[in-house]
């Protein structure tokens, strides 16, 4: 097998596997720990950003970067370029590291922008909101939340079967299928003191 033959087959290799990574979502960084400790000026943070790139590069997907590029530079190095082998070699392996290098980056920022998912942020009961759309008994009206900032509507029904009007503050007490069953603050808070004092009488007229 001849050098250009060699050189195809990383090419095909490494082109093959970047496919095979990004369809089955396989393009994902390793953990890598970077530092020891605080930084201590810019030459430490430098060290720890560079230290967290090559670590980054030792995954399947710069690897597949790499033989890409690698064998794509040299197959057409040793066809066109006329160098001698030595330095079709070394810029292949240049080429073919600054490509890895490049993906490492990349895949470095979409980590630095992902959000750990909390089942905390999904959870509906116990939320607080306001009315937007009256809800009517056995129907479903529409409550506006606030959460990361942000407004969002939900649909909403009376847990009690109650008339529930624009403006009132609800809060969920169960989240079904999609709907909130929501009861008034009013309505809570009157639970709240007749569970604080079950033994009261009404008072007599």
């Amino acid at each position: 097998m001849t050098w250009p033959d060699i050189y195809l087959l990383c090419f095909a290799v490494g082109s093959l596997w970047s496919v095979a990574s990004l369809l089955l979502g396989g393009m994902h960084l390793g953990h890598s720990h970077v530092g020891h400790g605080p930084a201590g000026g810019h030459p430490h943070a430098v060290h720890n950003l560079l230290d967290g790139i090559l670590g980054s590069m030792l995954n399947p997907s710069c690897a597949a970067a790499f033989l890409a590029w690698f064998g794509g530079v040299g197959y057409l190095l040793t066809r066109h370029s006329g160098f001698d082998f030595w330095l079709d070699l070394g810029i292949a392996i240049t080429l073919g590291l600054a490509g890895a290098w490049v993906l490492a980056l990349f895949l470095r920022f979409l980590q630095s922008r992902e959000k750990p998912l909390d089942p905390a942020d999904y959870e509906m009961v116990g939320i607080l909101g306001r009315v937007s759309s009256p809800i009517r008994p056995g129907g479903v009206g529409e409550v506006i939340y606030q959460r990361d900032g942000a407004r969002k509507p939900l649909c909403a029904s009376s847990d009690e079967g109650v008339y529930i009007e624009r403006g009132e503050e609800v809060i969920v007490t169960r989240y079904e299928k999609g709907i909130a069953y929501v009861r008034t603050w009013e309505a809570m808070t009157q639970r709240d003191n007749s569970a604080s004092y079950p033994g009261t009488l009404p008072k007599e007229s």
